[in-house]
């Protein structure tokens, strides 16, 4: 996303700032960073040396503030308000994005009811009006409104939520660690079930080759046989075909010397009676 393309700069400028400021100027550069609109990452600001000398003097509550915008929300921050300085309009806003994406860090559909409660915006109207302009065409996150259903569907890819990450909370690591354990397992898992498909599928491969292999055999001693047997059958049927004419060749020969046998014959007796 773009938006987190800008968040290093933006945080070596900032961190750069923080440590050659005075105390009495860090109060001023807290508001500006919390109020600049691209930036939504604080922890690498929060740990500069310089800043943590703010505790226990009487712009601590700068601190405090700053803190809010590494890990908290809209509501921490109502929950705290009177004892944090008094956040101007654009802190108001950053600090609802921030809360938006606490929020779909979790969930992949977030009801309007749901976010009404948590950013206290007065109507959908302005609910969808926030999402849109400030969310998602700032591009923080992406999703779809469904007025019908009155919710808000944070889109994913692949295995990744589409929206901009914030700073990691105590205690949130370890459960990181633990999904991505997680993910990782089931990747092995679903790794030796392709592993096994496709062995699967290379023998039922190897078995349909032989099958036609040995169907291409059997079909040519089919064939084989089929000619055999043919050739076979026709030798004998000429065989048949000569003896039968051999019969009739004798059988008019044997009436040809009958015929000139008879005909000397009576040849002979009319010879001896005249």
């Amino acid at each position: 996303m773009e938006i987190e393309q800008k968040q290093p700069q933006l945080i070596e400028q900032f961190v750069k700032q923080a440590s050659t400021l005075t105390l009495s100027s860090l109060p001023n550069l807290i508001v500006e960073a919390t109020s600049h609109p691209s930036l939504f990452a604080f922890s690498e600001i929060l740990a500069v040396p310089n800043l943590l000398q703010l505790e226990g003097t009487e712009n601590s509550t700068y601190f405090e503030l700053l803190r809010l915008f590494v890990h908290g929300t809209w509501t921490d921050y109502k929950s705290n308000a009177a004892r944090l300085p008094q956040l101007v309009p654009v802190q108001v806003v950053k600090l609802k994005q921030l809360s938006v994406l606490t929020l779909a860090e979790t969930n992949k559909v977030l009801s309007y009811d749901q976010l009404l409660q948590e950013l206290e915006v007065a109507n959908v109207r302005e609910l969808e009006d926030f999402l849109i302009n400030e969310c998602m065409y700032v591009g923080i996150v992406k999703g779809k409104l469904d007025h019908l259903r009155r919710s808000f569907e944070v889109e994913f890819f692949t295995l990744v939520q589409f929206a901009a990450g914030r700073d990691l909370r105590h205690g949130q690591l370890d459960s990181m660690m633990q999904k991505l354990t997680n993910w990782l397992d089931n990747s092995d898992n679903l790794l030796s079930t392709i592993q096994e498909k496709i062995k699967w599928a290379e023998m039922m491969s190897e078995a349909d080759k032989n099958h036609k292999k040995e169907v291409k055999s059997r079909l040519q001693e089919a064939k084989k046989s089929l000619h055999h047997k043919a050739s076979k059958q026709f030798r004998v049927h000429q065989e048949s075909l000569y003896s039968e004419f051999d019969g009739e060749m004798d059988y008019e020969e044997d009436l040809s010397r009958s015929k000139r046998y008879f005909s000397s014959h009576i040849v002979h007796r009319a010879g001896y009676f005249s």
